[in-house]
């Protein structure tokens, strides 16, 4: 929840290389109060089986920018494995970014939730609401 002094963020991931939710894939968080300050390491948690992490840490006052980590290779390499069971020809590792990083600027007293619409070879992020 988001104060006067703070920003908010939440996120989720949908696999349009399927068109489902991404579970389980490892997303960290750190924010910094300043354009030229260091990132400060706040944490982390995992998607679930909506592709939702609904448990990310709170933005310390004062957070100007954040950014989300996703890592994106195990969540590619599991559904390779899956896919190598029905199709054992299939050589490809699976995942071209094999960790997408996005950076945004905040605004106190706002939430901001960011959406990654992920495939094997690219993804889109946006503002979402």
């Amino acid at each position: 929840m988001s104060t006067d002094t703070t920003a908010s963020v939440s996120t989720h991931i949908l696999d349009t290389s399927v068109g489902r939710p991404a579970e389980g894939v490892a997303i960290s968080l750190a924010a910094r109060g300043g354009r030229d300050a260091e990132w400060v390491a706040l944490g982390g948690s995992a998607t679930d089986a909506d592709g939702r992490c609904k448990d990310l840490p709170a933005l310390p006052e004062g957070t100007t920018h954040v950014r989300l980590d996703f890592e994106v290779e195990t969540y590619f390499s599991k559904k390779q494995a899956e896919a190598q069971q029905d199709a054992p020809r299939v050589r490809d590792s699976g995942a071209f970014f094999p960790e997408v990083a996005i950076t945004f600027a905040v605004t106190p007293g706002e939430h901001y939730h960011v959406p990654l619409l992920l495939n094997p070879f690219g993804y889109s992020v946006y503002r979402g609401s």
